[in-house]
């Protein structure tokens, strides 16, 4: 490890303060972290059982919310005709597409605008204006341009997702110590080396915010764009359901769209351990 490495880790790094033994011994068994999973589901358990329970005895209608089992027998039932999966398979490859044209896009004027503050004054001004308007107020502008094909809803997903990761981007390179590039320089790196060295895993913590936020943005663009015009997708599931009151289905959306949601952010927690091992607060040392 070079002398700047060393002082960078030791930068990033949280003062150390004295803990009794037994708190921190609490706090390290390894033991505590299946408790901790199992506790995390407790509630979302309890919330199943009184819903069925309640559905089951007549006190909540299926026409206004049908029991979770009847969900279940929906999903089955549209697994194995094959729409649901296809469905699925559509609106992952929307939030995918847009996901990488967006974030892209976030990430480049992101950091452009952290490293100028000439580009900030071309850019953020604009970025911020757009990123005010609401997806409802602009559904009908993106019609007319794209029409209502896929071309209308990957424009959409992206433009959600570009504005958390901008955002955060430009955040974490303005958070960047000042000491630390000055070392940098003294040790004599280059302008590359410094961002890959010492600016990049120094704004990687703030980026990787932003990622997690972008993930829940490109869901709520892409039902915003799935109403509109769709022959496919979960969105279109839902809004054919809405026409023949087919609550379960509208249900059933409802809690594939939570669940892919709790997947991507747990698959972005994942990201944050593996590329920020080093970093004390992320790093196998962390408390979760």
């Amino acid at each position: 490890m070079s002398n700047v490495d060393y002082v960078i880790q030791q930068e990033y790094r949280a003062p150390a303060t004295p803990a009794p033994a037994r708190h921190a011994s609490a706090i390290a068994k390894p033991g505590l972290k299946p408790n901790l999973i199992v506790l995390s589901w407790i509630a979302p358990v309890i919330l199943i059982v009184v819903w069925e329970a309640l559905a089951q005895a007549g006190w909540l209608s299926p026409q206004v919310l049908p029991a979770p089992s009847k969900v279940l027998r929906t999903a089955w039932k549209l697994t194995l005709s094959g729409s649901l999966l296809n469905d699925l398979g559509v609106s992952l490859l929307r939030a995918a597409a847009g996901f990488a044209i967006g974030g892209s896009i976030g990430f480049i004027l992101g950091t452009l605008v952290g490293f100028s503050r000439i580009a900030e004054a071309l850019i953020d001004r604009s970025v911020q204006m757009i990123r005010a308007i609401p997806f409802l107020a602009l559904v009908p502008l993106v019609i007319v341009w794209f029409g209502v094909g896929e071309g209308q809803k990957i424009f959409l997903v992206s433009l959600g997702v570009a504005f958390p990761i901008y955002i955060n981007t430009t955040l974490g390179i303005r958070q960047i110590d000042p000491k630390l590039i000055e070392l940098g320089r003294v040790q004599g790196l280059s302008t590359l080396q410094l961002i890959r060295r010492i600016i990049l895993p120094g704004a990687l913590p703030s980026i990787l915010t932003g990622v997690r936020y972008s993930l829940a943005t490109a869901w709520l663009a892409l039902v915003v764009a799935e109403t509109v015009g769709a022959q496919s997708g979960l969105g279109f599931l839902a809004m054919d359901a809405r026409e023949f009151l087919r609550t379960d289905v509208i249900v059933l959306t409802i809690v594939i769209y939570a669940l892919i949601g709790v997947a991507a952010d747990s698959i972005a927690r994942l990201l944050e351990r593996k590329l920020l091992a080093w970093h004390p607060n992320y790093g196998k040392g962390a408390r979760s």
